[in-house]
């Protein structure tokens, strides 16, 4: 299958992991963080770990949308489905992150909650049209990837005239999550956190393209290297980004040239703006408030705005005491750091956000890393 198959083949990563082990400097440590969750899937399920000499580690970003998501916002979804009585539409992972009160929509679902699995904002504006009587909710998540077709559903509604229909909007920013990441304690002031450059996201740059990113190349001086999912676009970026360290470099380069360009898809983002507005400030799950990170509706739109439609006010709601998801999205740990990762938290039974979503990074390793962890014992 073209882009699929001649990007997972194994003689070709084994000559990228030869590379790489002739190009890494003896005695260098180079850090990495991928902030996409789907590249964090595709290290985990390709072993691409495996291929990469001991003196690069890489180090997993807060980039799944649903991992990011704070038990606040899904306590204001719950509230709508349970005791306000809409229904309340939502992508498939976020039904499962757990929320206050050992709650998760899907346990609001199984106490009576209108709460429906839909795959696009689409979905739940045609629910919408075909229940005229109810009031519909669709509790919209996601990166730039997604905000654009929330954003094309809101116009259709408001140039159809659908007045029970309304959006709880929870789309953030990709660019100022790492400038927060850039910022914080761990990266600048302590160092526990040693970033030498980025792997950066694949579809959220088909949208936004590759120029956001040239403010951390020019203000930071860290290398960003755009790819694809597939392991050889990983295995070719991580190799690009040793290059640059290498040679005292901090640019924008761009790996993944069959999908994304400098600039973006142009009419994605005018629709966007036409729909959404900066919020001010905005909490990340494991980042906490992060300015100017995520959008709400224009009031232009107002109508469809669910936290002005249904007068919400957000309360942040800190995360279970034994749960290491808040460090492991900052990179801090890693998930078997976690106490609960494996036994009490699993993709079954999660504890955190980082095991709902397969592009989480305790769900990644779960599935696939988990049994490297074990010694193997000679007998």
């Amino acid at each position: 299958m073209k882009y699929i198959d001649e990007f997972r083949d194994g003689a070709v990563a084994r000559r990228i992991a030869d590379r790489l082990a002739a190009e890494v400097q003896p005695g260098r440590r180079y850090s990495f963080m991928e902030f996409c969750g789907g590249h964090t899937h595709a290290i985990s399920r390709y072993g691409v770990t495996e291929l990469l000499p001991a003196a690069v580690r890489m180090i997993h970003g807060p980039g799944c949308p649903v991992c990011v998501l704070p038990i606040g916002r899904i306590d204001l979804a719950i509230h709508l489905a349970l005791e306000r009585g809409v229904m309340l539409c939502t992508y498939g992972d976020v039904m499962r992150v757990p929320a206050s009160d050992g709650l998760s929509l899907m346990k609001a679902k199984a106490r009576g909650a209108d709460i429906r699995m839909v795959y696009s904002a689409a979905d739940a504006l045609k629910l919408a049209r075909e229940h005229p009587a109810r009031e519909v909710v669709f509790l919209a998540i996601g990166f730039e990837t997604t905000t654009p077709p929330t954003a094309l559903v809101i116009q259709r509604a408001a140039r159809d005239g659908t007045t029970n229909f309304s959006v709880l909007s929870c789309h953030v920013l990709t660019p100022s999550a790492i400038t927060h990441i850039l910022e914080s304690a761990e990266v600048r002031q302590y160092g526990t956190v040693p970033i030498d450059g980025f792997i950066g996201p694949a579809h959220v740059s088909i949208v936004i393209g590759s120029r956001p990113y040239e403010h951390f190349a020019e203000e930071y001086r860290k290398p960003v290297v755009i790819a694809g999912f597939e392991p050889l676009d990983v295995m070719q970026a991580i190799l690009m980004l040793v290059r640059q360290v290498n040679e005292g470099r901090a640019e924008v380069e761009n790996e993944f040239t069959r999908a994304v360009t400098r600039d973006g898809n142009v009419a994605a983002q005018t629709a966007v703006s036409q729909v959404f507005e900066l919020r001010t400030s905005f909490e990340w799950r494991g980042l906490g408030e992060v300015p100017y990170s995520a959008l709400k509706i224009r009031p232009a739109f107002a109508r469809y705005d669910a936290e002005q439609r249904f007068e919400l006010t957000y309360q942040p709601v800190p995360d279970h005491k034994q749960c290491e998801c808040g460090a492991i999205l900052r990179g801090v740990k890693r998930p078997t750091d976690c106490k609960l990762f494996g036994t009490v938290c699993t993709p079954e039974n999660p504890m955190g956000s980082c095991m709902v979503s397969s592009e989480g990074a305790c769900a990644a390793h779960y599935s696939y890393g988990r049994f490297r962890d074990i010694a193997v014992v000679s007998v």
